[in-house]
């Protein structure tokens, strides 16, 4: 399959991918070539021979791409401006198969932010996911624990898989329903 308008990326390193629809966990190989046709979120899906592979952002250098950066916070950060900066991070968080973030899906149930006794912070997070036999699922969540815990002060993500209330398509913003042809 042919992806117009995709580029062409060539691996320079050894590179940890999950199959997508799957979720395995795979290797691919120095040398392995393939076209980006996502890439959003700091995340790549990448398409080799018939598959389709997640790149995680921390090795964006593998393709050719800068890694993925935390986000600035300043040292004195207020809780709000804490909880902003979480909700822009799960913003960058997209299904490998659906070009639309977690937020605007409506996948997040439940995100609060704690402080531990060393002032470090913790985050806990209920999501869910579109079908709930999803390979990706356990993919997704990684993806908001480790966007989640790069921000600064943040000690842990506790992210949990809950599917009450079921998801369906009116937990999608107006902007995910248009986005998708939904409206």
């Amino acid at each position: 399959m042919y992806y117009p308008n995709s580029e062409r990326v060539v691996f320079t390193r050894e590179c940890p991918a999950i199959l997508i629809p799957s979720g395995d966990e795979v290797t691919l190989p120095e040398g392995s070539s393939g076209f980006v046709t996502q890439a959003l979120g700091g995340s790549f899906t990448i398409y080799i021979e018939g598959n389709l592979f997640r790149i995680a952002g921390i090795d964006a250098d593998a393709i050719g791409k800068e890694p993925l950066q935390p986000p600035e916070v300043p040292a004195d950060a207020t809780e709000k401006e804490i909880e902003t900066v979480i909700w822009q991070q799960l913003r960058t968080c997209f299904d490998p198969e659906i070009p639309i973030n977690v937020v605007d899906l409506g996948l997040i149930y439940r995100c609060e932010v704690a402080r531990a006794d060393d002032g470090s912070r913790i985050v806990y997070v209920d999501m869910t996911l579109t079908a709930p036999g999803c390979g990706m699922g356990p993919v997704l969540m990684e993806d908001v624990r480790e966007k989640i815990e790069i921000v600064p002060t943040i000690e842990r993500a506790e992210v949990e898989l809950v599917f009450d209330p079921p998801w369906n398509r009116s937990m999608m913003s107006e902007a995910a329903q248009l986005e998708a042809g939904l409206l």
